[in-house]
């Protein structure tokens, strides 16, 4: 199964990154893909630990696919890592093993610690099509600019029945995003 969280990891000099990635859960082993170009893999390749952050506010996988954030966070319990001070829980991880051949790495990692601060309440149907209209902007140099804009169409219905504030304004942060998108790659079309 795949869970949306908010991936730490740390650079050799102690700088966290944080990235939204679904993982593939599980209890005792957690499966990162990153993919190769980005700091989540070199820093999994340097240190071979992250956090897995679970977090239940929708702006911070925004923020962290449209910028590279700096979240509010404190040092992890036993690995070198950072846990987001937003997340309702959390696993620590290191790494087992590791299929770096493919554009997109596969890294099996060990659970190692597990830390909790509150109750997670999930994600009501407005806060889930915010995270797909998220994963959709992360996309747009490899989908069609047509489908995706077509997909965010049917999404924003979602929030605009079921979201609160929070929702509504990431929501507006990722079309403005995606819309910018779509011109910049009509104006690069000769």
């Amino acid at each position: 199964m795949i869970v949306e969280s908010i991936v730490t990891t740390v650079d050799g000099l102690g700088r966290a990154n944080f990235a939204p990635m679904g993982v593939e859960w599980g209890e005792a082993e957690i499966v990162l893909k990153p993919y190769r170009e980005t700091a989540t893999f070199r820093n999994l390749l340097e240190t071979g630990q992250a956090v897995v952050n679970l977090v239940d506010e929708v702006s911070y996988f925004v923020q962290g696919a449209l910028s590279s954030p700096s979240f509010p966070s404190r040092p992890a319990s036993v690995v070198t890592g950072a846990v987001m001070e937003a997340a309702c829980s959390w696993r620590e991880l290191r790494l087992l093993e590791s299929e770096t051949a493919e554009a997109r790495a596969r890294f099996r990692c060990a659970v190692v610690h597990r830390g909790f601060q509150r109750e997670f309440v999930g994600y009501n149907r407005a806060r889930a099509a915010v995270i797909e209209a998220t994963i959709l902007a992360t996309r747009t140099r490899i989908l069609p600019i047509a489908d995706i804009l077509a997909e965010f169409g049917r999404l924003q219905v979602i929030v605009d029945k079921t979201a609160g504030p929070a929702e509504r304004e990431a929501m507006e942060s990722l079309t403005e995003f995606v819309h910018k998108e779509a011109a910049r790659q009509r104006s690069a079309t000769p």
